[in-house]
């Protein structure tokens, strides 16, 4: 059998309802030549029987048993399995425009320096949808450059993981995945930054994200807003917080105090903090001063994290920075 342009990797358990719309997605796709590398994670369900009908009827599929092990086991075992060197994620409550394969494919096959390429992406339904995942669309969409993406690359996970487009051995450099207590797909982001690996996105809507109330983003523990901040912390000390004890931190609201618990566990002492509410300003907080923008300079080997978690107000406090002379990347980053 010719080895396919790209290995499909989807990973699923008890999506009966959703897994045919998925599944028609794929089968609909400009590009044909593809294998999907479906990994039944120990469903109860009718997930395996749409998936043994789905490959009955076309050899292109092939299907896994992971024996319920888990996301991060499903995920290994149908990379391990891919023969393709590019792989396009996909979940089974997805969906997928006809040509999102065949623009992803064709975009890392231009480009050979870039290693993951994701696409724009739109939630569905739209009915209902809150205004907190209307603002992270817009601000995923909106990371198309290398530049825009690693700059934000701490502020929030930017890709979401079903859709992307990725080269098999980079993945595969670094570990693969990991079963850490935090979101496997921001950790393996992480580490590809870290290792020098290019990102990209393609700006049109590709790839429709199912909101729903039992998605694993929104029930399981390795998605929290404090799993997430353990592993920023964690891959920060290994980069950006290499060997720092001390830290500013701007913010001293709910999420800064948040950040504050956070780095304490790892030993990083906040010395500072700094903030524009003129109640706050002057006062200690966890023992240290909170002080005004006015206050603070950029000193080389301080640094400092900003916890603002809006997005305009993530500009300002940017402007504010540059202003004062200070290095995105080098004296200070954004966080969340």
């Amino acid at each position: 059998m010719a080895k396919p342009a790209v290995s499909i990797l989807l990973p699923v358990r008890n999506e009966q309802s959703h897994l045919p719309a998925a599944l028609d997605s794929l089968f609909r796709q400009t590009l044909t030549s593809w294998e999907l590398v479906a990994v039944d994670d120990g469903s109860t369900d009718g997930t395996s029987e749409i998936l043994g009908e789905a490959a009955r009827c076309d050899p292109r599929v092939r299907v896994l048993r992971s024996g319920a092990r888990g996301l991060v086991a499903a995920l290994n075992l149908g990379l391990e399995a891919c023969r393709s060197s590019l792989v396009a994620r996909m979940d089974g409550d997805d969906v997928s425009h006809p040509r999102r394969l065949e623009l992803q494919e064709a975009f890392l096959s231009e480009n050979p320096a870039t290693g993951l390429v994701a696409c724009g992406f739109r939630h569905i339904p739209r009915t209902g949808l809150g205004k907190g995942m209307r603002a992270y669309e817009q601000w995923q969409n909106n990371l198309v450059s290398q530049d825009q993406i690693l700059r934000d690359l701490f502020v929030e996970s930017p890709f979401v993981h079903p859709s992307v487009m990725f080269r098999r051995d980079v993945v595969l450099s670094v570990g693969g995945y990991r079963d850490t207590g935090w979101a496997e797909d921001y950790d393996l982001w992480l580490r590809l930054a870290a290792a020098g690996i290019r990102f990209s996105r393609l700006s049109q809507p590709l790839f429709f994200w199912r909101e729903r109330p039992e998605r694993a983003t929104r029930t399981l523990p390795e998605y929290t807003a404090a799993a997430f901040r353990k592993c920023k912390v964690h891959h920060l000390k290994r980069g950006f917080l290499a060997g720092v004890t001390e830290v500013t931190l701007a913010g001293a609201g709910l999420e800064g105090r948040a950040w504050y618990r956070t780095l304490r566990e790892e030993d990083i002492r906040v010395v500072r903090w700094m903030d524009v509410d003129p109640r706050k300003i002057g006062r200690m907080l966890h023992g240290a001063p909170v002080v005004g923008t006015d206050e603070v300079v950029a000193e080389k080997g301080v640094k400092m994290l900003f916890t603002v978690g809006t997005r305009g107000a993530r500009d300002q406090v940017r402007d504010w920075a540059f202003r004062a002379g200070f290095s995105e990347g080098e004296d200070f980053l954004c966080v969340t």
